[in-house]
């Protein structure tokens, strides 16, 4: 068995990786944050379509047919 861990064999990261690393780490603890609120704060929808968004996948979805705007 070798006295070295396993992390040691990996290549060093620079400090600009470093760097975003980090920044990417901070925009998912802001967007989780921000995901919280807006889901407190976003108002119940008023006779809108029943079931999943239609346009969360850019196009138009109704009864399982789709159609690009």
């Amino acid at each position: 068995m070798s006295d070295q861990s396993p992390v040691s064999d990996r290549k060093q990261l620079t400090p600009a990786a470093k760097r975003a690393l980090a920044e990417a780490e901070a925009r998912r603890q802001a967007a989780a944050v921000q995901a919280k609120e807006d889901g407190k704060a976003a108002p119940k929808e008023l006779q809108g379509p029943k079931g999943p968004e239609p346009t969360r996948y850019g196009d138009w979805e109704r009864k399982g047919i789709a159609s690009d705007f």
